[in-house]
């Protein structure tokens, strides 16, 4: 059964650049990791348009099944490169309060 993990949060007005920057290493990881971060079908990133939150963006990213998407983050959650050069200076740039992530199913 395929999962979707999906994340929303809002990135803080003076941190777009710097967000833009930790998005790129983190699709230059992935192609790097191909071993690490096999379970990851796709992913895909959507800014806010129209409505909502200004600065708001949803990540959704596809896995076979619930175990696959734990196997990948248990992984890649005790990769040194990935904690200091993505997740960490993420966080950073995210407005406190705003980061949700969910776990959705195909239900159709």
């Amino acid at each position: 059964m395929t999962v979707f993990k999906v994340e929303t949060y809002v990135i803080k007005p003076e941190k777009q650049e710097e967000y833009m920057a930790i998005i790129k290493k983190w699709v230059a990881y992935v192609k790097k990791n191909k071993e690490k971060c096999k379970e990851l079908k796709s992913w895909r990133l959507f800014a806010q348009m129209l409505g909502g939150n200004s600065g708001g963006y949803v990540e959704m990213g596809e896995f076979d099944s619930l175990a696959d998407f734990e196997k990948i983050m248990n992984r890649i959650e005790q990769d040194k490169e990935f904690i200091t050069t993505i997740m960490s200076p993420f966080m950073s740039c995210v407005v406190p309060g705003t980061y949700s992530m969910n776990i959705w199913n195909s239900v159709m």
